[in-house]
């Protein structure tokens, strides 16, 4: 992505629709039942043949309180036990599938997502760290990537001192909005005073970057609030952002059930919003990594897209494009090679497979041909902001014209608002179409072809 941002409100509103984010392709309503632990077993085996690089990713569910906006899979409780207990399974799961993985094969990246995960004691997740020390080969190296999501609430400096000894090399702090009745209508009550001091303990402690997740369109949010809340954050300094658009979908996640749907900004609003949050942001010095993200120039974010390393997956952008990924804990998803598998979401169904044994696989893919060459295609759109057709052309031995002849179709609509350039040897997003990445990938996704109407279908949130 070379080109700058132009921010065209009437053009985003005309195309403010529902789609997938492309943390995976396919996407996860397509994985199947059918997908079953034999063949993970195999696709495993095959991968150990490649020998290629590991991400770990380790579920943690617990939170003491819920945020009625949340669409993540987690359990809330205050019961210490109830952790404990699930730490004891999570570990029999590293148990389980550690034999089937080449013990040669490299861990770059270890990331604990949730819920909360410091809702563990650092003594906890030491214990899960040397688990996996145990039994794979993690990394040494500088670049490794060693990440947890933190609660800025809950978390102690003392506690980021230990993580931070364990081997984390970076954080993740929620913040969301700093305004007070923003944080009352959606149940999170947080400080700003707390949050930097978490900021500050994380560079005391060494890690090497920190990022900070912001939410656009939540109730109650105002221009003048979010500014405030931007100007905070900013001021702190962070190594990266994550501004993420509120997807308002009550028919999927409870939570968000409890949340007064007339305190929703209107949608220009929502639109005025992003426009703030990218024009202070990109003031400051961060860039434009891709959809919601940003990076200061020097973070390993930005220099990865400056050299073609960047990915996308279950956990957003990422640094190391060539790792397989492997998830642990409910609801977590692997990619191995050409496959993906999602273990059961729900605790009772993953801690039964455990207690049994069992892999605790729900559902999960194997990739084809066609679905190998369309993830190709949009992870470049997504994490380059342009599509090498001749490259495409000798990775997947196609005639790039024929083979997508409908989706140049739906890009030449594009192409006309001035979304796209089509080329001859390559399609890019222009300055108008990068904050529409999700969009221009749209256009090569076969299962929304088959779907009744992928605006009808309410697991998507709108691409805005």
């Amino acid at each position: 992505m070379t080109s700058p941002l132009t921010f065209d409100p009437e053009l985003l509103r005309r195309y403010d629709r529902p789609g997938p984010r492309y943390t995976s392709y396919p996407t996860a309503p397509q994985f199947t039942a059918s997908f079953g632990a034999a063949q993970l077993r195999e696709y495993l085996r095959r991968s150990n043949a490649g020998g290629r690089a590991l991400s770990i990713y380790a579920h943690m569910p617990f939170c003491v309180s819920p945020c009625f906006y949340c669409g993540c899979n987690r359990v809330i409780t205050r019961d210490a036990a109830r952790g404990e207990r699930y730490l004891e399974r999570l570990l029999s799961e590293v148990a389980a599938v550690a034999p089937l993985i080449d013990r040669q094969r490299e861990v770059l990246q270890v990331h604990l997502g949730g819920g909360t995960p410091n809702f563990f004691r650092p003594a906890q997740i030491g214990a899960l760290l040397e688990a996996l020390r145990r039994q794979f080969h993690l990394s040494a190296r500088p670049e490794r990537d060693f990440s947890i999501e933190l609660d800025p609430r809950t978390v102690r400096p003392a506690d980021i001192a230990e993580l931070a000894a364990l081997g984390f090399n970076r954080a993740s702090l929620g913040v969301q909005d700093f305004d007070p009745q923003v944080q009352r209508a959606v149940n999170r009550m947080q400080s700003v005073e707390e949050t930097l001091a978490v900021i500050e303990a994380c560079r005391a402690s060494g890690l090497r970057s920190v990022n900070v997740d912001l939410i656009y369109g939540l109730p109650l949010q105002t221009l003048e609030g979010f500014a405030h809340t931007l100007h905070t954050v900013i001021a702190a300094r962070p190594d990266r952002l994550a501004v993420y658009g509120y997807a308002h979908l009550p028919e999927l996640f409870k939570p968000q059930r409890q949340l007064d749907t007339t305190f929703l900004p209107h949608p220009a609003t929502r639109i005025a919003l992003l426009r703030l949050a990218i024009e202070s942001l990109t003031a400051a010095g961060y860039q434009y990594i891709g959809m919601d993200h940003f990076a200061l120039p020097e973070d390993d974010l930005a220099r990865a897209r400056a050299a073609g390393g960047l990915q996308r997956n279950f956990m957003g952008y990422t640094t190391h494009a060539d790792c397989d990924l492997l998830g642990l804990g409910v609801s977590a998803i692997s990619h191995i090679g050409a496959s993906f598998s999602q273990n059961h979401r729900d605790l009772p169904g993953w801690e039964a497979a455990i207690d049994s044994g069992e892999l605790p696989l729900w559902r999960g893919l194997a990739l084809d041909a066609d679905d190998v060459l369309r993830a190709d295609v949009i992870q470049r759109m997504m994490c380059q902001g342009q599509i090498d057709i001749t490259a495409i052309e000798s990775r997947h031995g196609v005639d790039f014209e024929s083979y997508f002849a409908d989706a140049l179709g739906e890009l030449r609509a594009l192409a006309d608002d001035g979304l796209v350039e089509i080329g001859r040897t390559a399609i890019r997003a222009t300055a108008r179409g990068q904050l529409l990445l999700r969009l221009i990938a749209m256009c090569f996704d076969r299962y929304l072809r088959a779907a009744p109407s992928p605006a009808a279908a309410p697991r998507y949130s709108k691409v805005v």
